[in-house]
This record gives structure tokens, sequence and C-alpha cells, in this order.
């Protein structure tokens, strides 16, 4: 698939400037963190003149963030599939991308100056197989070994070459970096063999000029007016805990009397891919708890929702509710804040280093009682939505801009270009 004929006049445009030209390889280009990231990153090397094009096994441009619209998007290896019969999904995701690098190689005719890939480092090794050796920089989420469990001897026998082969693969990168200082630990206590490289810290950032110019949609239809309204995006993973939201919800409604109730409402906003079982399995199990829990008239479920609408409803929510334990960095976090949301999110991972206790937000166990609690806050004293909200944007704008993450970013693409 392409975004635009080649060499038309609209992807010279897409293109860049004088810069090196840099190639991006991504999995599955759709609305996740991860995309996100890619996306930022693939605009932020544009602005600064660098020709820029992203590659990926799948692009659905009406299921991804509307800027991949205006970049050159290619896509090549869709063929394999995600998984075989619900299983096998690692190795299915490293035949997906070693074939895209093999396509990109041989067939494409394409050429660059370096290249950047996440998530996946199975690519790594083919891509250090071009004719004229190009180096290829590697931003690790998380390592993918530990996204998954072991209950049984064949799984673990399954995962032994997997995770020999992630670790190696990485190591083989030019320059490796990671989203957090918290994910920078994990690299090392979990790659032993890699104890010599030690990652830069690269912390995503926002892409605020999204947020200034995209018009708000009108979400009236989708959610009642309430003065209480929460909220949580997040994908529709097991991951995610998205359950603790609706626990927590549960648990609030005992703090609160009538009235207040009355006025508390939580979205469930969430990105879904009727392609993958997970997402379809874990939709339905949320609303069945919540009817369990009593409160789905107090609840709102949205699947795959719109930049236009997410700006919506963080225009109009009190507080955003942030459930995943031990998350790599997180950007809804940052995505809240900007907007002047304040963010109640569990006290483990990423958001330990973007979220100001007390300040930005509230960070705690992941225990329905202590999330529920956080909002009871801002139930009771509503100018904590104004006083955080604040805080929030300053943290964003001085920690997080655009514009540190560009130049680190551009730095470590003119070392590998040298």
């Amino acid at each position: 698939m392409r975004s635009h004929p080649p060499g038309s006049a609209m992807e010279e445009e897409e293109a860049g400037g004088d810069g090196p030209s840099v190639l991006f390889l991504h999995p599955d280009l759709g609305l996740g963190g991860a995309e996100r990231l890619v996306v930022d990153a693939a605009l932020a090397l544009r602005a600064r003149g660098c020709r820029v094009q992203i590659w990926t096994a799948h692009y659905d441009p009406g299921r991804c963030f509307a800027e991949t619209r205006g970049l050159a998007v290619r896509s090549a290896g869709g063929w394999v599939p995600r998984s075989l019969c619900g299983r096998g999904h690692a190795l299915c995701a490293a035949l997906r991308m070693a074939c895209l690098a093999l396509y990109v190689l041989l067939l494409s005719g394409e050429s660059c100056d370096a290249f950047v890939c996440d998530q996946v480092s199975a690519c790594i090794p083919i891509l250090r197989l071009a004719r004229t050796r190009k180096k290829v920089l590697f931003y690790c989420h998380f390592p993918d070994q530990l996204l998954t469990k072991r209950e049984s001897f064949l799984k673990r026998l399954y995962r032994w070459p997997l995770d020999w082969l992630e670790e190696y693969t990485t190591g083989m990168a030019d320059c490796i970096v990671v989203n957090s200082k918290f994910t920078a630990s994990v690299f090392k206590d979990t790659f032993k063999s890699l104890s010599h490289i030690n990652p830069d810290v690269l912390y995503p950032s926002l892409n605020i000029n999204s947020f200034e110019t995209i018009v708000p949609a009108d979400i009236v239809d989708l959610i009642p007016k309430k003065k209480f309204l929460f909220l949580s995006i997040n994908r529709y993973e097991r991951k995610k805990n998205l359950a603790l939201a609706l626990e927590a919800l549960h648990e609030l409604r005992g703090r609160l009397d009538s009235h207040e109730w009355n006025e508390v409402h939580l979205v469930m906003a969430g990105g879904y891919d009727k392609r993958v079982l997970e997402n379809v399995e874990h939709y339905e199990e949320l609303r069945r708890l919540a009817a369990k829990l009593g409160v789905n008239e107090h609840v709102t479920f949205l699947r795959s929702f719109s930049d236009e609408q997410k700006i919506s409803l963080f225009s109009n929510c009190v507080c955003v509710l942030y459930t995943p334990s031990n998350e790599h960095f997180g950007i809804v976090p940052l995505e809240a804040m900007y907007m002047r949301c304040p963010v109640i999110a569990v006290n483990s991972g990423g958001p330990l280093e973007s979220i100001l206790h007390s300040v930005t937000g509230f960070l705690c166990d992941p225990q329905p009682t202590q999330f529920a609690e956080a909002m009871e806050k801002i139930v009771r004293d509503p100018i904590l939505k104004d006083t955080m909200g604040a805080a929030g944007r300053v943290r964003v704008m001085e920690k997080f801009s655009s514009e540190a993450f560009s130049e680190q970013l551009y730095q470590y693409v003119c070392k590998l270009t040298e």
C-alpha cells in the first residue's frame, strides 16, 4: 500500500528537505503509544530537514493517527499472519518484521542514510546486510520477553529461542535508546549479555501542534453531560488493567451521596481492532464487569475514537484514570496534563517520572480503594481540576516538549550518518 504515488509532488513535499534520509520500520501503524512515538519522531525529523519515510507491515489510514496521511507511509509483509489460531504472536511479529526488512532491502528500490526501528528487533540483522551498510537506531519501549507469561513448559520452550533472538538482535543495533529511566533499568536487568550497553533515555514528547490545530468534535451524542466526567484512555488489552477503573468507580459510589453520584460518569475510550481477538474479548469482559458491579449506567464505552473526539473528551473531563502497572512510559498522562487534566495513575513505571504526586495528579497503589479515594478528592474539591491542570501543562512544556525530543533525536541521526 502506498499513501501517494511514488515520485509525486505530494510525496516530495512529504519527504523533507536536504538533510539525512531516515527510514522507519514499525510492525503495525495503529493507534497505540508506540505508534504515536514513531509518528512524532518522523514529524520531528522532517521538521529538521530530514527526508523521512515509514515502512510497516500493516497500515490502515482509517485506523491510524491523522498525521500519517501527510507522511510517506509504505506497507509490506502484511501477508504474514499476526498469530496462528490466536497463538505465536511473538514469532509472527518477528517474521513480519523480517519480511518487511527483506522487502525494503531487496524489492522496494528505496535507499536511506539510517534506519530507525522499534518494538521488534528481529529486522536489525537483515538491515545490516544492506549492500551499502547503514546504521540502525533501535528504540526499546520495553523488553518483549517480559510482556508474556510462561505458565507451561511448552510456553517456556517456545519462548526460549525468541528471548535469545530478541537479546542478540537488540545488541546488533548501532544506537539504543529507551523511553524512561525505568525502562533503562529493566533493560540492564533483562539483557544480561548486553551489560556493556548503557542505553540513553529519550522521553517521548507530545505533539503539541496536533492539540492546538485539531478542531474538537461534538461528542454530545456519545456521552451524557455530567459535572464529574472521568476518562480512561487505553487499548482494550488485559495488561492495561482497565477493570481497575470500573472497580474504582464502584468503590466511589459508596463514598458519595445520591446527588453527587448522579453527576459522576466514566468514559472508557480504548484502541480497538476487530482483527485482534483480545480487543474483542476484553471489550465484552469489561461491559459484563460494569453490569455486574451495577455501574453500567454510569459508564460509556468508546472504541477507536478519532483525534477530534479525544480532544473533546479531554476538554470535558475532570480527571484521567491511568490504570496500567509498570507501564514503560505512557503517553496518555502527558496528553492529559497538557490538556489541563489531573491524572490518577498507578505508582510504578513511567508515571513516576511524568506525574508529580499531589501536584499534577495522584500516584496510587493499583487498588480500587486508593483510586476511589483520589477520585473523591476531585469530586469534593473541583478547584483541584484547575490547579493540578495548570501545573500539568507547565510540567509538559518544561520537561516533555517536542523541541527537546526533536533536538535529541536529530543529534542521534547525525551521529549515525557521519
